[in-house]
């Protein structure tokens, strides 16, 4: 197809793009971060906005009328949100006399899940498609002075394309549970050595003797009335950490979730004597994966984090056939509890060549550290050798 035959157009809102073109698209990734309802929400709640420092920016590409792809992207003016941290870039743009914000980034807001990438109609030729966004991204990037284009969380075989567009890989860590067939809990912990078998049953035991119960809420156990709950443990975890506290999302993007709460699961803990709900977590779920967001307290309970945001989902997840398990950012305590050290991936090109050159440089090894690094890592985790 010449190239001349296809329009770019460019979208500042979701809105402007129709839900069944973007959501056809979506089929066989099956990505909830990813859905036409879930970016609507975060653009109609505020919490993604350009007063939030995430500018919705969405690139399309027509053919006779209709959409046959779409890059979604936002242009930020910080790097809260991401979970990749590259301070270290902006300095060296400091020190070379460069503007490091605004910077134009691919990724779902505030959700470090795996499998960016670009949407595309079934049967297209995604090569040919991805070549003609990518010119049309870097091209909007040059004229409107943005230093630098990044996909973030990317799934790894788009992720070859990009590398072929001169885009330079940097690995990171995340972690992840993985069924091995287990039936029940007791099987998975069956995978580790004997003191740390100990370990978490006496963890989970404890729950018990402070007479906590947990709940699952799931369906039509999910109201209005849950959300908002949800959302001020959200807040009021957030706000613990001071400036380093990732409280993004809004009331209003939780009370929006009613109309998804096919996809969510929260797991409700109270004391036996009362109906005041002490603390909960809150997950997102498709068919084969589990990914695990939100959590807050009332109280400073010994093992509730544990039991709410990990021993929970993975039980669950194994009743449920669910395959993979994300907890969220951070954490090598995770490794503890059964969750691998893996590689996430992000491509990222700088449209200044001392800068470019300086920083790919720099990867060539730090990426070779990570992955000696995870290796490590999966290897202190106390399964039976």
């Amino acid at each position: 197809m010449q190239a001349s035959q296809y329009q770019v157009q460019i979208h500042f809102s979701i809105n402007n793009i129709k839900k069944t073109d973007w959501n056809n698209f979506l089929i066989e990734i099956k990505n909830p971060f990813y859905t036409w309802e879930w970016l609507l929400n975060l653009e109609k709640s505020k919490s993604v906005s350009k007063e939030t420092g995430w500018q919705p920016l969405y690139f399309s590409i027509n053919l006779n009328n209709e959409i046959v792809a779409i890059a979604p992207l936002f242009i930020k003016n910080h790097s809260f949100g991401e979970f990749i941290f590259d301070q270290s870039f902006a300095k060296l743009a400091e020190d070379l006399n460069l503007q490091y914000y605004p910077k134009i980034i691919g990724m779902s807001p505030y959700s470090p899940i795996e499998g960016y990438q670009f949407l595309y109609k079934k049967n297209s030729d995604k090569l040919e498609l991805t070549e003609l966004l990518i010119s049309s991204i870097e091209s909007f990037a040059i004229k409107n002075n943005i230093l630098s284009c990044n996909f973030l969380y990317v799934d790894y075989e788009w992720s070859q394309y990009l590398q072929k567009l001169g885009y330079h890989e940097w690995i990171n860590v995340r972690s992840e549970w993985e069924s091995s067939g287990e039936k029940t809990f007791d099987e998975f912990l069956a995978r580790f050595n004997s003191n740390q078998r100990k370990n978490i049953k006496k963890e989970r035991k404890s729950i018990i003797n402070q007479s906590i119960n947990i709940e699952i809420l799931k369906d039509e156990n999910i109201d209005l009335k849950i959300l908002e709950q949800m959302h001020r443990f959200y807040s009021e975890h957030c706000s613990k950490w001071g400036i380093w506290g990732s409280k993004y999302l809004t009331p209003n993007f939780f009370n929006s979730l009613i109309i998804e709460k096919e996809k969510l699961i929260i797991f409700s803990a109270k004391r036996k004597s009362s109906q005041h709900i002490l603390a909960m977590s809150m997950c997102i779920k498709n068919e084969n994966y589990l990914w695990g967001r939100y959590w807050g307290s009332n109280e400073e309970l010994k093992n509730l984090h544990f039991e709410l945001c990990y021993y929970q989902p993975i039980e669950w997840a194994i009743s449920n056939g669910i395959k993979f398990f994300d907890p969220g950012a951070g954490g090598r305590h995770k490794r503890r509890r059964g969750f691998y050290a893996k590689e996430t991936n992000s491509l990222h090109k700088w449209f200044n060549k001392n800068m470019d050159q300086i920083i790919s440089k720099w990867l060539n090894q730090v990426n070779r550290q990570i992955k000696s690094e995870i290796d490590l890592e999966n290897d202190s985790i106390p399964f039976v050798k």
